[in-house]
């Protein structure tokens, strides 16, 4: 029952700790005196129990539509011109494109084979005199518009709760619509920053020796495009010609990190195996040319090739904040939107189970410990009072952990709290009983006190290791509200190991020494 003076300082040190960061979650004005950077924030509540943020979101489909029939087009046109198939004019609309040959009618048959030949069988097709319509099949438009869907919902998602742990809710509405709900957030200008953005990143070769003054006279004009980039010095935007194949695209990016070069802020990027070797490839031949950075059709930086870059890392400057660069960090690493999102609608909403149900809950949560604490003392006198007192700090502890991860608390995750409040006075009984047993085997008090600490504690870890394996699985194969139950639950069964054991032993330790006591009333 000795307990060294460095491990009494750690626990005493851990529980002060605990109770100095959950007092803001109980208390918002607890600590309005101190310095912002010094100040604990409160827990994040979810969207059952506080409200949030609501944004209706609006897919734009159509316009990936047009760039996916423009491609089939272009296949089109590529195979007319390889087999002298002559057109006067080409025409895209809602549903494919129109082409109209020249009014020798025998290219029909042929021009027809040819687009079965550039996409497929998968359109339908009416001529009026030399005019050709295709109109691509309804199953191919609703495949594309569903994958479109939850690329952007997954992406939305990584974006919003990279960490998985803010239990955001997203629902496909419709067929061209997104619902985003983010609980706690009340920020909705902060939500729409990271959503406004396409964040479709990628590497050109800058073309050298072509200009806007000559850009037309250029043999390979058709395979030149021209951007924008801000000069640092003026904040005046220059516009520079590049090539428009991509020789780097964002879907090549495993990772993407804010770091630092010569005190500024910058983003660290590492590239996939295949990404890796066509940036090794590309830099080793274009040694002392430009590289333009690119990210949504804007020039973020220009840098010129020294070496080869032989590791797969770069980085991109471009004049950030560290803010900005955290930013564009976090959208590299969740990807690129499909298409561009249009907010339709935003809102503040309040919690969905109501303000009465929320106080109910809470009342019949605090009746439940209240009669759990009254049983312990009941039962097992002053070693309840400690149970009871370790069972107070594992609450706060849950709380902060919960806090530290940036995890959202909604009714699943109390519900994972109350339980794990219920196993950690479990396992309090189970050293009490074995003590009471100890010592009517006639040892003494301290002995049996010893040995019921160290004999339960073989049967509190199987039980709760079994527990969080179980947690575990959960986590992975549930829902928001199954994740937010199986987070809560683990951290209270790893903050009540400590609580149950460490915690009561050293308190009954320091008031075994203190007190003296010539039996254990128990």
């Amino acid at each position: 029952m000795r307990i060294s003076n460095f491990k009494a300082i750690t626990i005493l040190s851990v529980c002060l700790i605990s109770i100095y960061l959950a007092l803001p979650t109980f208390n918002n004005n607890a600590f309005l005196f101190m310095p912002s950077y010094l100040r604990p924030n409160p827990i994040n509540l979810g969207l059952d129990l506080k409200g949030g943020a609501s944004i209706l979101l609006e897919v734009e489909v159509n316009e990936y539509l047009k760039d996916y029939f423009q491609q089939n087009l272009d296949q089109v046109l590529s195979e007319f011109r390889a087999n002298n198939i002559k057109h006067s004019e080409i025409k895209i609309n809602e549903e494919g494109f129109e082409i109209s040959l020249d009014s020798i009618t025998e290219y029909k048959t042929r021009a027809i084979n040819l687009i079965k030949k550039a996409i497929g069988n998968h359109f339908k097709y009416t001529d009026d005199n030399n005019l050709i319509r295709i109109k691509f099949n309804n199953s191919i438009i609703k495949e594309i518009k569903k994958s479109l869907i939850q690329q952007s919902i997954e992406i939305i998602r990584r974006r919003i709760d990279e960490s998985g742990t803010k239990e955001i809710d997203i629902q496909r509405q419709g067929d061209n619509y997104v619902l985003l709900q983010v609980p706690g957030s009340n920020n909705l200008d902060e939500i729409k920053l990271l959503l406004g953005k396409t964040a479709k990143l990628s590497l050109h070769m800058v073309a050298e020796g072509v200009t806007i003054d000559n850009l037309n006279k250029s043999p390979v004009r058709a395979s030149l495009k021209v951007l924008e980039i801000k000069n640092d010095v003026n904040n005046q935007q220059h516009r520079i010609v590049l090539y428009s194949r991509a020789v780097i695209t964002g879907e090549m990016l495993v990772d993407a990190q804010v770091s630092f070069n010569q005190d500024v802020p910058v983003v660290s990027f590492k590239l996939n195996n295949t990404g890796a070797k066509i940036f090794g490839d590309i830099s080793s031949k274009n040694i002392g040319r430009a590289i333009a950075i690119v990210l949504d059709e804007k020039i973020l930086s220009m840098p010129v090739v020294r070496e080869p870059i032989l590791g797969g890392t770069g980085i991109i400057s471009g004049n950030f904040s560290i803010a900005s660069a955290n930013e564009l960090a976090l959208l590299l690493r969740a990807g690129a939107l499909p298409v561009p999102l249009k907010i339709a609608e935003e809102r503040i909403v309040g919690p969905s189970l109501g303000f009465d149900s929320i106080k109910a809950g809470t009342k019949s949560m605090i009746i439940g410990i209240t009669m759990v604490a009254i049983f312990m003392i009941i039962f097992y006198g002053f070693f309840g009072l400690v149970a009871n007192i370790a069972l107070l700090i594992n609450t706060l502890m849950i709380i902060d952990l919960l806090t530290m991860i940036g995890a959202t608390l909604t009714l699943p995750g109390i519900a994972g709290i109350v339980l794990t409040l219920g196993m950690a006075v479990d396992a309090n009984v189970l050293i009490c009983e074995r003590i009471r047993e100890e010592l009517r085997n006639g040892k003494s008090n301290i002995s049996a006190i010893e040995s019921g600490y160290k004999m339960a504690f073989t049967t509190i870890l199987d039980a709760n290791i079994t527990t969080i394996i179980a947690a575990i699985i959960l986590y992975i194969i549930g829902s928001n509200s199954t994740k937010g139950f199986a987070i809560a639950l683990s951290i209270g069964i790893i903050c009540s190991m400590f609580t149950a054991i460490s915690l009561t032993k050293m308190i009954i330790a320091f008031w075994y020494k203190v007190i003296k006591p010539h039996k254990l009333y128990i």
